[in-house]
């Protein structure tokens, strides 16, 4: 089983999900981050002051799926959100050592679904 964090451009999120239903993964989590990395972030005017802004708008996906489904869900976020430029995002992949179902006791792989 393994826990996949991404972190991708907002106006992205309807390409990734639709690129991993394509590939069967449904269950995922979905979190507004602010963040910076290579952008650095930009500088903008309000009212005659300047204002850096370094934290952009990301979201933040959270996929735990088992061992078969890494590669897919991998392929499905970098399908859907690769424009090319800085700022793309990044993912993680962190092994995840249990999982239960709350509502029927299920643990490991078949509470993944």
């Amino acid at each position: 089983m393994k826990l996949i964090i991404a972190y991708i451009q907002p106006e992205k999120l309807n390409a990734v999900k639709q690129a991993l239903f394509s590939r069967e993964v449904y269950k995922i989590s979905v979190t507004n981050a602010l963040g910076c990395g290579q952008q650095k972030g930009y500088h903008e005017t309000y009212r005659g002051a300047d204002i850096e802004v370094n934290l952009l708008k990301k979201v933040r996906l959270e996929i735990a799926v088992n061992e078969n489904f890494v590669g897919s869900a991998v392929e499905g976020i970098i399908e859907g959100a690769k424009t090319g430029k800085i700022g793309d995002g990044k993912i993680f992949i962190h092994p995840l050592e249990e999982c239960i179902r709350i509502r029927t006791g299920e643990t490991g792989r078949d509470a993944i679904g």
